[in-house]
């Protein structure tokens, strides 16, 4: 189940990034990088925070491991989806009532003409908060089951939606295509949740969820206590990192017209090699860690979480190094046409460039937290995550004051290697000292090497000759 998921979620990380790419450049040429892309990507960005710290994060590492151990399990499913769905509806209603309110506070740089103009595509945007809810719950299902394809693959629902909406959108102003784009991501949801709907019911995980509905309704409950003392601690820690990149936004509000957008465009690209590689072998890895604990074989899980180290460790070091020394081409490559500048490249890849740093140190600290999370320390993730979001935000006000939006993406960085110093530290120096062997660090250096040399030359050869 292990590897058929890893390569299923691989493969769909894969597709929808490579779509996302698509749509990123389509956006870049069409809408640029000015005002109104400024104005999306913070009106995109709010529901995605929420989904990312409601939805992938705490919901995700709190209901699987309680699900499975709940005895009455459709109305344990039917009795979360109710209580969450309805907190998601009242938080949607707050924010289409007091929308210009919210969105001073996360992006207090703006004008006050550019806030009303954001109104409209933030109260759009929700919408897709409580949609992704819907499929992510769903998904959680489906993983139980062990079934990772369509949630992997639905994302690349969203991409063509959006994908559709810029293709309809092209030669009008850039606040209509910022509009065209806003009600494709809502498009794209409801795309998502019929997908999750159709597969529900081909793995047979619908009627469960579907009899609990029914025996809910009929004043039967479930203990989830455990559950929401589990996502409690874990909102804490899932939600840091997500704070993190908001308050990114916030800060380059303050930095000159683009800089929203460059972060946006540089951090796609890199959360690219982080999805297909990191993200998706530690949702398969997660299940095999938790059960392994749980009957406490922790020989093997040992086993998987070095095979899974040195998978990570050697290809985000050479992705790192690629994207590094190819960031100026990469951006070139994707986004420079129609209004994205040639100078709008240059300061894309320094942005770019310094995200790519913290690539590894990101992808490995994920393999760690699985072991705090598979063993209920929800709590000490919490505390991890706080410490490295403080020490990223105090980074990003002074970098930025040198190096504009790069110095919000270096203080990433620097925040993903504390972030896995320490939860090394949690998982036992000791452990982890094990897991070490010189000769497969010697021989990944090696490739780095060589990788290094490599595109050393290719790059003066171009330059020389091009």
């Amino acid at each position: 189940m292990f590897i058929k998921g890893f390569f299923s979620n691989s493969a769909g990380i894969m597709l929808s990034r490579v779509l996302g790419l698509l749509r990123d450049l389509l956006s870049a040429s069409i809408l640029g990088a000015g005002l109104f892309s400024d104005l999306f990507f913070v009106a995109f960005k709010i529901p995605n925070l929420f989904r990312r710290i409601f939805g992938e994060g705490a919901f995700t590492q709190a209901f699987l491991p309680n699900f499975s151990k709940a005895k009455k399990k459709g109305i344990f499913a039917a009795e979360i989806f109710l209580k969450f769905l309805f907190f998601i509806g009242i938080l949607t209603l707050a924010v289409n009532l007091f929308t210009e309110y919210f969105i001073r506070i996360i992006a207090s740089g703006l004008s006050n003409e550019a806030i009303l103009e954001a109104v409209p595509l933030v109260n759009i945007n929700f919408y897709y908060l409580g949609l992704i809810y819907i499929v992510t719950f769903m998904g959680s299902l489906l993983q139980y089951r062990g079934h990772f394809a369509t949630t992997a693959f639905s994302t690349a629902l969203l991409n063509i939606a959006m994908i559709v909406a810029l293709l309809l959108s092209r030669n009008q102003s850039e606040k209509i295509v910022a509009y065209y784009l806003s009600f494709g991501v809502v498009i794209g949801g409801v795309l998502q949740v019929l997908a999750h709907i159709i597969a529900m019911k081909i793995n047979g995980i619908g009627k469960l969820f579907v009899g609990g509905l029914k025996a809910y309704t009929q004043k039967k409950r479930a203990n989830v206590k455990g559950f929401f003392i589990n996502f409690y601690h874990g909102l804490l820690g899932s939600s840091a990192m997500q704070i993190s990149a908001f308050m990114d936004t916030w800060l380059a509000s303050f930095l000159a017209a683009g800089s929203i957008s460059y972060l946006f465009y540089a951090n796609r690209i890199f959360q690219l090699p982080l999805a297909i590689f990191a993200i998706a072998l530690t949702q398969a890895l997660f299940p095999k860690i938790t059960k392994l604990l749980k009957e406490k074989d922790e020989k093997n899980a040992l086993i998987w979480t070095k095979k899974s180290f040195y998978v990570l460790l050697s290809v985000l070091s050479l992705a790192t190094i690629g994207g590094v020394m190819l960031s100026e081409f990469i951006v070139w490559l994707l986004f420079e046409r129609g209004n994205f500048t040639r100078q709008n490249t240059i300061e894309c890849a320094q942005v770019l460039s310094a995200y790519m740093l913290g690539l590894a140190p990101f992808g490995l600290a994920k393999i760690f937290s699985l072991w705090l999370y598979a063993k209920m320390q929800q709590k000490l993730a919490a505390k991890i995550s706080i410490i490295c979001l403080v020490v990223n935000l105090a980074l990003a006000v002074i970098l930025m004051q040198f190096l504009a939006a790069s110095g919000l993406a270096l203080a990433s960085s620097i925040g993903g290697f504390l972030q896995l110093i320490l939860y090394i530290h949690a998982f036992g120096w000791s452990k982890f000292l094990d897991i070490i062997e010189l000769k497969k660090i010697s021989l990944i250096l090696l490739a780095c090497t060589v990788l290094i040399v490599i595109l050393q030359f290719l790059k003066e050869f171009f330059n020389a000759n091009f």
